[in-house]
């Protein structure tokens, strides 16, 4: 039978494939053009967000202050990529959110999972010279240098989680291969390049509409998908070393330090009734795909909490950013063998 041996969570934010100097200049003129969420969900320019800043928020976004963050976030990937090709896994399932990359205004499924026998990655693409350079190079880290690059999936259980997921009342959408001219969004492409690069693992991808109204999942139902996903991966048949990866969050483009620390402290005590009620106003944007981290808190009740690493990716003046989280999953007996 399969066994989940491991699960991991990671932001994939653009700021992981950006530079220092992005972080400490880019950032402060690409910043204030945004429109926001304060913390009530209400919709706020970057003016607004500056006015409601904390008397200390000039000192949070020093060039020292960035640059230690910064830094930290380089090793916490570093120490995840150790982790995630020592897990020695035979499969990854990867719950993430698409960006219009797979899918469209046009159609978006609220759960989709992917199956077939490989999925492709883009090619990076040509840049032009303006303002913004800098932030499209950032995103082609995530792509190849080549055209044709596709990487494994696992078919069979896919297929498993597809079926055994129907019949638990959870109306999935199935995708056996990708349409000329896409490729995997972001939230995969950025695992493949940063953590199992040179490690050949299949993955089997669960799209979850975290971002785009009106039929995200609610808070509940991502924790109970994540529980029958836990479920179906025991039932399967082969013998397997599955891990799970939650990719995206934490908060953003506001970073809110408050919102994320409840929802960690929240996963390490495993309560799961604290995160079925998160406040879905606070859920926004990219806060919003914290909705893949509870998918994993579900999947995931036999695995204890072993590492984190939390950065608030404060930006400027009005703490915009992202909150970098990255923490890893591990059963009880092998944390005290550590």
């Amino acid at each position: 039978m399969a066994e989940m041996v491991a699960a991991f969570a990671s932001s994939h934010s653009v700021m992981l494939t950006c530079t220092l100097q992005d972080w400490q200049k880019g950032f402060r003129i690409f910043d204030p053009k945004g429109m926001y969420y304060d913390r009530k969900g209400d919709m706020v320019t970057y003016e607004q967000l500056l006015a409601l800043a904390p008397p200390n928020a000039k000192e949070l976004v020093t060039d020292e202050a960035i640059a230690k963050r910064f830094h930290q976030v380089q090793d916490a990937m570093a120490h995840m990529r150790k982790e995630v090709q020592a897990a020695k896994l035979d499969v990854l399932i990867i719950c993430g959110d698409d960006q219009n990359e797979l899918f469209s205004k046009n159609m978006q499924p609220a759960i989709g999972i992917y199956h077939g026998d490989s999925i492709r990655n883009g090619k990076k693409k040509t840049i032009p010279q303006d303002d913004f350079t800098w932030y499209k190079h950032a995103q082609n880290q995530r792509l190849e240098n080549e055209d044709g690059v596709s990487y494994p999936t696992h078919d069979a259980l896919a297929l498993h989680l597809i079926h055994g997921l129907i019949d638990d009342g959870f109306d999935i959408a199935s995708m056996g291969g990708v349409a000329e001219g896409k490729y995997e969004g972001h939230a995969y492409s950025f695992m493949h390049k940063k953590y199992l690069d040179g490690a050949i693992v299949p993955i089997v991808p669960i799209f979850l509409n975290t971002y785009y109204p009106p039929n995200q999942p609610t808070p509940r139902r991502c924790v109970d998908l994540g529980k029958a996903v836990g479920k179906l991966v025991k039932s399967f048949p082969e013998k397997l070393r599955v891990g799970f990866m939650a990719s995206g969050g934490l908060s953003h483009f506001q970073a809110e330090e408050d919102l994320d620390e409840a929802v960690m402290d929240a996963m390490r005590r495993k309560d799961l009734e604290f995160l079925s009620n998160l406040d879905v106003k606070r859920l926004q944007a990219g806060s919003s795909e914290i909705r893949n981290w509870l998918v994993l808190a579900g999947a995931c009740p036999d695995l204890d909490l072993s590492w984190i690493s939390y950065a608030p990716g404060y930006r400027t003046d009005a703490l915009t950013g992202t909150g970098l989280g990255f923490a890893t999953w591990y059963p009880p007996a092998a944390k005290a063998a550590e």
